[in-house]
Parts: C-alpha cells; sequence; structure tokens
C-alpha cells in the first residue's frame, strides 16, 4: 500500500495552517492606534521624568495671577532670624530669587553669587535676594564651598511655607515638584506691587534680562 501523500496536499496543508496562525496572531496582537498625545509644558527636558519624582502639574496660571498685586504677606528671616514681610520690601525695586538652595548646584549657587557681585542689584534703587529653603545653618555649608555667596543678600524660607503661599511648588522648574521651588524671579516694585514673575526650567543667570525687566517699570 502506498502512503506517499502528494505534494499538492501537503503544500495546501501548509498554506491552511499559515492562515490560520495569522489570523490568530493578528486578532491577539496589541493595538497600534496611537494613544493620547504627551502633554507640551514647554521645556525639552522634563524635570520630574529626570529626577523620578511624583508627577505634580505645573500651574503657570497662578504665577501670572500674581501680577498687578500686592506681595502676600509672606515672611522670610535672614541668618539672625529677623523676620521680613512685605514692608521690608518697600522702598526698592526688588529682585526676589526663590531657588532650592544647596541641591541645586551649579545653577542656583551661581545665579545668587552673579547677584552678590553685581552693583546693579546692590544699589539705593535696585536690590536682589535670593530666598533658599535651607536653614541658615545648612546654608554656611554652601558659602564654605563658594564664598563668593557671602556677598548676596539671603533670606531663609522656613518649610518653603513662603514658596508655598506663592505657588511656586508648583513651576516647570522644580526638580522637586509640590514640595520645593525651582528658579523662580519675583520683581516687586517701590511700592510692593508684583510686576514681573519669571520661571526658568534652564536654570540660566538672568541679570541683564531683569535689569531690563525693571527699567520697563519706570
Amino acid at each position: 500500500m502506498n502512503n506517499k501523500k502528494s505534494p499538492a496536499i501537503t503544500i495546501a496543508s501548509i498554506f491552511v495552517v499559515a492562515l490560520i496562525l495569522g489570523f490568530f496572531l493578528i486578532k491577539t496582537a496589541p493595538q497600534n492606534s496611537p494613544g493620547p498625545a504627551p502633554v507640551n509644558s514647554g521645556n525639552a527636558n522634563n524635570m520630574d521624568s529626570m529626577h523620578g519624582e511624583p508627577s505634580v502639574s505645573a500651574d503657570n496660571n497662578q504665577l501670572n495671577s500674581l501680577i498687578g498685586k500686592s506681595l502676600p504677606d509672606v515672611q522670610l528671616a535672614d541668618k539672625e532670624g529677623k523676620v521680613y514681610t512685605i514692608e521690608s520690601f518697600k522702598g526698592k525695586n526688588t529682585v526676589l530669587f526663590f531657588n532650592e538652595g544647596l541641591m541645586c548646584y551649579p545653577a542656583c549657587w551661581n545665579q545668587i553669587a552673579s547677584f552678590g557681585s553685581d552693583e546693579r542689584f546692590n544699589s539705593a534703587q535696585i536690590q536682589a535676594i535670593s530666598v533658599v529653603v535651607d536653614s541658615a545653618k545648612d546654608w554656611q555649608t554652601a558659602i564654605s564651598q563658594m564664598p563668593q555667596l557671602a556677598k548676596a543678600s539671603t533670606l531663609f524660607d522656613t518649610n518653603a511655607n513662603a514658596s508655598r503661599q506663592l505657588g511656586l511648588l508648583a513651576t516647570n522648574s522644580s526638580m522637586h515638584r509640590g514640595s520645593l521651588p525651582g528658579h523662580t524671579y519675583v520683581i516687586i516694585d517701590k511700592n510692593g506691587i508684583i510686576r514681573y514673575v519669571f520661571d526658568d526650567p534652564n536654570m540660566a543667570i538672568a541679570n541683564d534680562m531683569l535689569f531690563g525687566k525693571i527699567g520697563e517699570l519706570e
């Protein structure tokens, strides 16, 4: 008895099996339709993904809402414990530079030191004050490593209370969004009115730009 199969039957059987297998793979494969488009925060370097922090949406609307209003009654302290409020800043055009402090090296340190050595921000008309979330004692660690920081006017934001009150914990520049500020400048005029807010995820030295903005207030 001849048990050999016809080549035509064998090829047909293989073709049928291939069709069935292909249909099964198509039905069970993940769909290729695109998901929701990523939100463009305006910063190519997403700080949350870089640092593995919980995602908290940036709120630029809150920053914009500050402009034209009096500085809220925040309280900041110097290294001696003296408390500064809105009344302390009146009489000069003031730049308040809110930043993370010790952990923001070198970008924030460089900006703070730059303010300290720039005569434009240490005059009878204009002052720049850097606000860090560290304690005065801990900030001495930074000064010991970069002595130029000692020339800068620095105030301390205990528990980031003032930063939170101003809405500076939910900015694009914050590397620990929701808990610490990032790299944000607040310009206050001589009457204590907030005239300009600039949040900078690039963390560049902004002296020239800020001086120009203050010139526009006159």
